[in-house]
């Protein structure tokens, strides 16, 4: 970690804000309570994670990369009992308030990682993700700075290499350019099949994909949000 606010990727740069949110006492005594035994810790490289002693008796594994302030990860939790997610986020402010939704709901099929999420793609076994979600990641809008982007060559060979045959990777944003940068990496890469038979298959929410308040953000303003979901081929 870096500066308060701020994340260091794997290439060492500082990513993020400059400062969270103070949080509220009662989400900080529930940050010291419920974190630490929901927490997902890295092993050493070049160790592979041990993903099936996460979630035992779970029939599969989600990933949710960013998962700001946990309303999709926490609906998708308590409709999947029988899955276990991990959830990946950086700033303490969201990953309170996914704490404070699970302990309300009695879910326990969440692990929680407080990194970027590109330290954890190299350590995931082969085929070990049924489904991954990356929704409303920052579109990082200036040309200087789409390096930063989560959708990139080195990423998407990791998560294809930890995705399932028939694995569905999940992915959302109201940033038109992001969108096409997107739809422009996915559609080049063989491993991925584009599941969208019509405009509304992107233009509206599917009933099993919970809204976020980034979403709800994003209408308010007149922004329209693009939904892409995407198969991992067989290989």
């Amino acid at each position: 970690m870096g500066q308060p606010g701020w994340v260091r990727t794997p290439g060492g740069r500082l990513l993020g804000r400059r400062r969270e949110r103070p949080l509220r006492p009662s989400l900080q005594v529930l940050l010291e309570e419920e974190l630490p035994r929901r927490s997902l810790k890295l092993p050493m490289a070049p160790q592979p994670l041990d993903v099936t002693s996460l979630f035992p008796g779970k029939k599969a594994v989600w990933l949710e990369i960013g998962f700001g302030g946990g309303e999709h990860l926490a609906a998708q939790a308590a409709a999947h009992p029988d899955i276990g997610f991990i959830g990946v986020e950086v700033f303490r402010n969201g990953i309170a308030t996914l704490l404070r939704a699970l302990r309300e709901q009695g879910s326990d099929n969440v692990r929680i990682l407080r990194a970027d999420a590109r330290l954890l793609l190299p350590l995931l076994p082969q085929a070990s993700l049924d489904r991954v979600f990356l929704l409303f990641p920052d579109p990082w809008p200036k040309s200087r700075h789409h390096k930063r982007r989560f959708i990139q060559p080195e990423t998407l060979d990791q998560l294809a290499a930890a995705m399932r045959d028939g694995a569905e990777f999940r992915l959302a944003s109201d940033d038109p350019s992001y969108v096409s940068w997107m739809l422009r990496h996915l559609l080049a890469r063989p491993e991925f099949v584009w599941l969208a038979e019509g405009a509304q298959d992107w233009r509206q929410r599917p009933p099993d994909w919970p809204g976020t308040r980034y979403e709800a953000k994003a209408l308010a303003q007149g922004r329209t949000p693009v939904f892409l979901n995407f198969r991992r081929r067989a290989r």
